[in-house]
């Protein structure tokens, strides 16, 4: 199985996951009014991952003063998904658990395989995906991705606010559509 990229202006692959709150988040079965934005995280072993998270928590307001929708996934278990939650002291920001290894390559993320304990001393599962943010228009498609293969440099959720400011402003549209062919 290899991880292909996903293509602006086209539909997502399908997600379905188990909510660390209860219940389940299915995309695009009640979605952001402009956006969903997905953050596709590593899971409670990666230092990097909670301080981000911790970013996003506090910025989730504003996505949803934008009309949009936010949620953080990793392949952790329901344990682990809740403890990150928990970390993160998460009020705002929604918690997906149990994301597939087959749907993480289905969204373009890259695998990784456990390295054992981490600088925190969090055992890393066998395999969990790197990180990846998207925003998900309502009717499905994909309007931005960025997928990494490592924890560092992630996009600025200030930064990513500043640009849904400038797209709702200028009904600016999605890029990178054209097909690859060349």
């Amino acid at each position: 199985m290899t991880a292909q990229a996903l293509m602006p202006r086209k539909p997502v692959p399908a997600l379905n996951v188990p909510l660390t709150t209860g219940g389940r988040f299915v995309l695009g079965a009640n979605p952001g009014e402009r956006f969903d934005l997905i953050v596709f995280y590593r899971g409670l072993h990666c230092p990097i991952c909670a301080k981000y998270l911790m970013e996003l928590e506090r910025l989730t307001p504003e996505f949803n003063k934008r009309g949009v929708q936010v949620i953080a996934i990793s392949s952790d278990d329901q344990e682990r998904g809740v403890a990150m939650a928990d970390k993160v002291n998460a009020t705002a920001l929604q918690f997906g658990y149990g994301l597939s290894m087959a749907s993480a390559r289905q969204w373009g993320l890259y695998i990784s395989e456990s390295r054992g304990k981490t600088s925190i001393g969090i055992e890393e599962p066998a395999l969990f995906s790197e990180p990846g943010v998207f925003l998900v228009r309502p009717d499905g498609t994909l309007y931005y991705g960025a997928v990494q293969t490592m924890p560092f440099a992630r996009p600025q959720f200030a930064d990513l606010l500043g640009a849904i400011d400038f797209v709702i402003a200028n009904d600016y549209p999605a890029r990178g559509e054209y097909p690859n062919t060349l």
